[in-house]
């Protein structure tokens, strides 16, 4: 997978006391509504069959949310934002039809900060000796290993910016990362989207949905699935469950009986990575966030952060960061995070910083219960797990999502074709 700039960086609610459903003949309960229980809902309905869709927030998209908390003209993406793979994403031909914004890529980041200094040009041309030829030594070469250590036979330059492409594309530490599943994943153009999150909702929001309705449990015992949520309980002849392999693992939806052991397997072969965001609003009066260009914040023992500066021309500046350091971070909350942030900008902007920074919004997905982290990691040794995951339980229970996406992994694009995968196979089972 090559690296590229990405990777160096409703519905009403259905409200009723107690919802308890019968299950007509091929009744399919899926469970989220992010990308791939949306694309399941839809497919399966345009099918003919009867769905019930379930979601625990309060809106649908999942981990694509343009956030706006910091006011319309900064609005930002706090989750994908890419289009990647555009030549088969199937969200390509969906955003140009709509004709959203694309921005071009920029390259390299303009600036380069080493614990609060200009980096030196040597600093700067082992940044960039570093990636060069980075695609040929994390090939996989025998075991399934570690980004990490298949970086080490390159060097300390090798290593750190392996390091910067793991945690700033993956959201994790190159030394939890299969190199394996790392060089399955898909590349090709990545189209910078303005307002994916927005995109994702307009383009599914004729498929009716139960917000604010948690599913707790799902009982598989018996022929008719039963699946508890904080509405009541429904009952269906299958069910898609797409929520983040992060939910999964936490234990905050219970299965009866438990996951067969190869499904049990396949998770525990899984994490959730960290990739965090932090908003920036700027006082344009004082900085020119887009004339400055992007710019990467290095300090020794923290982490690494990567500005946006002034995306789609708005007076915004977006920190994006991953791994242990960017846990940190989300669990210290939202004011201590705005704050490193803004302290680590102001180092890049001088004394333009003096008050520029007016408002600031921590997307936190690592502390998100609903999320539980980024997007799903495979874990050294456990190359097989994202498709092991696909297998149903019992012919009753799918599951679906960027987790299960292959070569799509940690994309609203493969999570879109995986929910529609999912769907194809509840269609084969209960006949379409």
């Amino acid at each position: 997978m090559s690296p590229t700039r990405r990777t160096i960086l409703a519905s009403a609610l259905l409200a009723a006391p107690a919802i308890r459903v019968a299950a007509r003949d091929g009744t399919v309960v899926v469970v989220g509504a992010g990308a791939a229980g949306l694309a399941a809902a839809s497919a399966l309905r345009t099918a003919g069959r009867d769905v019930v869709l379930v979601e625990a927030r309060d809106r649908i998209g999942g981990r694509a949310f343009t956030d706006r908390a910091l006011g319309p003209d900064c609005r930002f993406d706090a989750g994908a934002e890419y289009i990647h793979w555009a030549e088969r994403n199937p969200w390509a031909p969906v955003a140009r039809a709509a004709g959203v914004r694309f921005a071009q890529d920029g390259g390299w980041a303009r600036t380069l900060t080493i614990d609060g200094r200009p980096a030196t040009d040597a600093e700067n041309a082992g940044r960039r000796a570093g990636f060069s030829g980075l695609d040929a030594l994390l090939v996989p070469k025998g075991d399934d290993t570690s980004l990490a250590e298949a970086a080490r036979a390159g060097g300390p330059n090798a290593e750190r910016a392996t390091a910067g492409l793991s945690r700033l594309s993956l959201g994790e530490d190159p030394e939890r990362v299969s190199a394996v599943d790392y060089d399955r994943l898909w590349s090709g153009t990545d189209l910078w989207v303005d307002g994916y999150g927005d995109l994702v909702a307009r383009r599914f929001s004729d498929v009716p949905v139960r917000l604010n309705c948690p599913v707790r449990a799902i009982d598989w015992s018996e022929k008719t699935v039963r699946v508890e949520t904080g509405g009541g309980t429904l009952a269906a002849a299958a069910v898609i469950v797409t929520v983040p392999v992060g939910v999964l693992k936490s234990g905050a939806l219970r299965f009866t009986p438990r996951l067969p052991d190869p499904a049990e397997a396949a998770l525990a072969g899984l994490s959730m990575g960290a990739y965090t965001k932090i908003g920036l609003r700027l006082d344009p009066a004082q900085v020119d966030p887009a004339a400055l260009g992007d710019a990467v914040s290095v300090i020794t023992g923290g982490p690494t952060l990567y500005f946006e500066m002034g995306p789609f021309g708005r007076p915004l500046a977006v920190a994006n960061l991953g791994g242990d350091l960017a846990r940190d971070l989300c669990r210290a909350g939202e004011p201590a995070a705005v704050a490193h942030a803004t302290e680590r900008l102001g180092v890049i902007l001088g004394s333009k910083a003096q008050g520029a920074v007016q408002a600031g919004r921590l997307a936190g997905w690592w502390t998100d219960p609903h999320a539980c982290g980024s997007y799903a990691i495979v874990a050294p040794g456990h190359a097989e797990a994202r498709d092991r995951l696909r297998d149903p339980v019992g012919e009753r229970v799918f599951f679906a999502g960027e987790a299960l996406a292959g070569g799509g992994a940690m994309t609203v694009g493969g999570a879109t074709l995986d929910g529609e995968r999912a769907a194809r196979d509840v269609l084969r089972v209960l006949g379409a």
